[in-house]
């Protein structure tokens, strides 16, 4: 693709008592590949250190001698918020109209634009790279602009208060941004091909959004979230609804100085049984844990 890591060591640990369970996506025998979510003692971490490592280097370079998506700057107006208002789409190698494709809405941190992914993160570079080992499935991928009072002509426009950040953009994703992406791209248009992921702020309105649209967003991750995120009581007042997620991805780095967000969070997620993956490295609240995670759970979104 066309556009313009910390060394970290992995831990997989749980911080309750030893009898409770760490859910790990464990590969299947035989290589790499999605696999089932297995319960793990949580008092054995190290029998998970090779599960989500630090990614291998060059995983975020560009490779001239594979196919390339494109990353495109799409304008829509915005009837829910009166807004011209602008997103950026990735489309895979080899898109076509004759065929579908899963969705992914991948929201950014506060004070960023959606550039926060698509350029520091690299998430298409990644994407591409994933897609020419055969590891990703092939995907939309939308990087919506996650602060509602942002617009076409000034993408970092944002008063920073929470209802531009809250109700006001849940609205126009799902009232606008959706639709629209629905209505323009060859994609599926059901909740099991429908995912919802984001750091930092955008990790808080993947967790705020996607819990409480079960019915919309089949797969749900978070990273690194911020305090925007709702208490887990509050985001999970049922959690045996939770079960009917294809993937639940919530990770963090230990340097990271809002950690408490995301380990209060899995904590909650183990004293109620809720499966979910849980990945915890030695990065900040930082560019490097969202390319990590990115190149981690991307390639376990809309398997079967």
């Amino acid at each position: 693709m066309k556009i313009l890591v910390p060394r970290a060591v992995v831990l997989l640990v749980c911080l309750v008592a030893p009898t409770s369970l760490v859910y790990a996506q464990v590969p299947p025998s035989g290589g790499r590949g999605a696999g089932g979510l297995a319960p793990v003692a949580a008092q054995a971490p190290e029998e998970n250190m090779a599960v989500y490592p630090v990614p291998p280097e060059g995983f975020n370079v560009v490779r001239e001698n594979i196919p390339h998506g494109n990353l495109t700057v799409v304008e829509y107006d915005s009837k829910t918020l009166g807004l011209r208002r602008v997103m950026r789409v990735y489309t895979p190698p080899g898109y076509s109209a004759g065929r579908k494709y899963p969705v992914l809405y991948l929201q950014h941190g506060l004070g960023n634009t959606s550039t926060e992914w698509t350029q520091r993160a690299k998430a298409p570079i990644i994407a591409d790279n994933l897609l020419a080992e055969a590891t990703m499935q092939p995907m939309v991928i939308v990087f919506p602009a996650g602060n509602a009072t942002a617009t076409a002509a000034d993408e970092k426009q944002g008063d920073r208060t929470q209802e531009s950040y809250a109700t006001a953009y849940e609205n126009d994703l799902l009232k606008e941004i959706i639709p629209f992406v629905e209505s323009h791209y060859s994609v599926y248009t059901d909740r099991a091909h429908r995912a919802i992921a984001g750091m930092s702020m955008g990790a808080g309105q993947a967790l705020n959004i996607g819990l409480a649209h079960l019915d919309v967003f089949g797969s749900i991750a978070a990273v690194a979230a911020a305090p925007n995120t709702k208490a887990p009581a509050e985001l999970i007042p049922d959690p045996t609804a939770l079960k009917q997620l294809k993937l639940f991805w919530i990770a963090s780095g230990n340097r990271d100085p809002l950690m408490r967000v995301s380990m209060g969070l899995h904590t909650f997620l183990m004293e109620k049984n809720v499966p979910h993956i849980w990945r915890l490295d030695g990065n900040a609240h930082d560019t490097a844990v969202m390319s990590a995670n990115f190149y981690h759970f991307a390639p376990k979104l809309f398997r079967d």
